[in-house]
């Protein structure tokens, strides 16, 4: 959409970077590359960052927002990452100057980060007329970071490999609470703590094969959550050794009125639970931040 114009001819764009919630997320292994296999069931908040382009001249990043201060160097920013390496693909790449409103926690397991670098990637599409299916900009969302594809649709999905393959859900809108301790935990932490080697593998590969059934589209709210029940995240075990207040964080979560699931998100530390209606969550969310105002804390849905 059009936010605006500046003194030149050229609109400012915006696109909001959604927040990113792993609803299930399991670890198949360890390729010999070093990389892990995953297959999750990701789904996308109603919470995000704000990233405006003001097309043409050089490239450029400033951050405002309660987040800037975590984003540390903004010439580090996966934004800018993502733009030089679209620009190294697409001769004559119209760059400009972005600026990301950051409300979004960064390490927090949501792909705060790697939303706005897919924000980014959007908006040099519209900036230059190009389409989202470009193999060039699917290949640098790839290359920008193993959350980046996901996020450039910002569609529920399955997800599986590294990242690169999706599968599309349709799945109905899901009341939930987001909460993050205020505290980073570093993914490469929490894949240590798994400690799998090159070439292992996690699971038999009979339950490689045997992939979760999810409800066929227009499946109801119960129908998900007893099917998301079912799931789980291989990664909360280890990133509970890193950073044990994630522990605090689900039994808040667990212990809330009317939750009906309630789980960690990527490799932590935000967790999240799914409600039954806005009302229990909206309950839950006021109780938990009233217990622990230092967190971050979200009630809304995911979709």
């Amino acid at each position: 959409m059009v936010g605006g114009t500046t003194g030149s001819t050229s609109p400012v764009l915006e696109e909001n970077a959604r927040a990113k919630v792993n609803l299930t997320l399991r670890v198949i292994g360890r390729r010999v590359d070093g990389y892990h296999d995953l297959e999750s069931v990701v789904a996308f908040a109603d919470c995000a960052d704000r990233l405006t382009l003001d097309a043409g001249g050089d490239l450029s990043l400033t951050a405002t927002g309660p987040r800037a201060q975590e984003c540390g160097d903004t010439a580090d920013n996966l934004v800018i990452k993502a733009a030089r390496l679209l620009g190294e693909r697409v001769e004559g790449l119209t760059f400009g100057r972005f600026a990301l409103d950051k409300h979004l926690p960064v390490a927090a397991g949501i792909g705060g980060g790697s939303a706005d670098a897919a924000a980014a990637l959007r908006l040099l599409v519209r900036a230059n007329n190009l389409e989202m299916d470009d193999p060039r900009v699917l290949e640098v969302a790839r290359l920008t970071g193993a959350d980046v594809p996901v996020c450039v649709p910002s569609h529920a999905c399955v997800m599986t490999g590294v990242g690169e393959n999706l599968l599309p859900l349709s799945i109905p809108r899901l009341p939930c609470v987001m909460v993050n301790p205020r505290v980073p935990v570093a993914t490469k932490d929490v894949f240590k703590e798994l400690g799998l080697k090159n070439g292992e593998l996690r699971v038999g590969v009979k339950d490689v094969l045997k992939r979760a059934t999810w409800p066929n589209e227009g499946g109801s709210l119960d129908a998900w959550i007893d099917a998301l029940n079912a799931g789980t995240n291989d990664l909360e075990a280890p990133a509970l050794k890193v950073e044990p207040v994630i522990d605090t964080v689900l039994s808040a979560l667990r212990g809330a009125e009317g939750v009906r699931l309630a789980r960690m998100s990527g490799s932590g530390a935000t967790c999240f639970a799914l409600f039954g209606n806005d009302t229990d969550a909206q309950r839950a969310a006021g109780a938990i931040q009233l217990a622990h105002p230092l967190w971050w804390v979200h009630s809304g849905a995911l979709s």
